[in-house]
């Protein structure tokens, strides 16, 4: 592993941030005592909210840690299809007693009040999703003494990254549950990402700073493979949604390897941006008409998934889910990090002796 990240985290090992209420500082505080790097998600949060969870992990742990944050996105949105798109979701509204969201609920997540609290109060580590920070941000947080790392879909996103001076580039592979962080939301793209395997080979052969793979990644066997691809550690997502300490709703960990809910799917019809989630019936009957609108469409369906919550309904849920989402162990977090380190050092043992596993 990169001495950039050897000083942070001894395992190669990165919980990935999941937004909405997933990646609490309980279970952030527990992988980074496991060894490995714990991460909250400022996505959806208020710059104090952001900032009270901040606080909150500090006193579970002494350990260091990272804090997301998502980009603010261009307006690109056409008005009249997500009006539409409101117009379909009226019988949803209806079912679950609601009112849809305003769409023009905000753009930027609140972004320049939450770097000026990462500023004010740094953190080891701060990563983004959507896009490239600015060049000054990035220097900004290098001069309070935070590395930053930065999400990539393809090798030509990892230059970017890399000439925008950030320490580390995350290469997501299309199989990751949650938002795909491409930097332009193209919908003449939408099902064409690349697979984690290839993905790492060709940013590791684009860039010089270290690489983080993530993208379904749910076995220590699976950490060695990628890292033998020329990545420094993984990230998991998926694989931390199931343990005691995520902040995912009870319905979200059973459906993980409940078999009414077979596969995964990339769909617009949650957020208006390209995200894997289980295939249930919102997504079916929604999915196929979700117009690329982010965060109009996230701002329209939250009443709608907060009452499915609240109902206890799991087939109007934003399902968050990897491709590997079947292979969901519900344990401590810190127990599953010392399981996928046991893992990994048997993949690497065997691997050198020239076996396979």
């Amino acid at each position: 592993m990169s001495s950039v990240l050897t000083d942070l985290f001894p395992h190669p090992i990165v919980q990935a941030p999941m937004a909405g209420g997933v990646s609490v500082p309980q279970l952030a505080a527990a992988v980074s005592d496991a060894g490995g790097l714990g991460f909250l998600a400022a996505g959806y949060k208020t710059a104090d909210g952001m900032y009270q969870e901040i606080k909150q992990l500090r006193g579970l742990t002494s350990r260091p840690f990272g804090v997301n944050l998502f980009l603010p996105q261009p307006e690109t949105a056409d008005p009249a299809a997500v009006d539409v798109y409101a117009h379909q979701l009226a019988g949803e509204a209806s079912w679950y007693e609601t009112e849809l969201g305003d769409p023009d609920s905000g753009r930027d997540d609140g972004y320049d009040a939450k770097l000026a609290v990462l500023l004010d109060n740094p953190v080891p580590v701060v990563s983004f999703h959507f896009g490239v920070p600015a060049r000054e941000v990035i220097d900004s947080l290098h001069r309070v003494g935070t590395l930053t790392f930065v999400t990539a879909t393809t090798a030509e996103e990892a230059r970017a990254v890399e000439r925008a001076g950030a320490d580390v580039v995350i290469a997501q592979g299309v199989e990751a549950g949650g938002h795909q962080g491409t930097h332009r939301d193209r919908p003449e793209t939408d099902g064409s990402g690349i697979g984690l395997l290839s993905l790492v080979a060709q940013v590791r052969e684009s860039v010089g700073i270290p690489v983080v793979a993530a993208g379904g990644i749910m076995r220590g066997g699976q950490i060695a493979a990628v890292c033998a691809a020329g990545a420094s550690a993984a990230q998991l997502g998926t694989a931390f949604v199931a343990a005691h300490e995520s902040g995912a709703h009870a319905l979200h960990k059973q459906a993980l390897t409940n078999p009414l809910h077979a596969r995964t799917e990339l769909t617009r019809a949650f957020t208006g941006r390209p995200a894997r989630a289980l295939v249930n019936r919102f997504l079916r009957e929604h999915g196929p008409y979700a117009p690329a609108a982010y965060p109009e469409v996230h701002h329209l369906t939250a009443p709608l998934r907060k009452a499915a919550a609240k109902a206890g309904d799991a087939q109007g849920l934003a399902l968050w889910a990897g491709q590997g989402h079947r292979m969901a162990r519900e344990l401590p977090a810190g127990q599953l990090v010392e399981v996928l380190v046991a893992e990994l050092a048997a993949a690497r043992t065997a691997l050198s002796a020239g076996g396979a596993r």
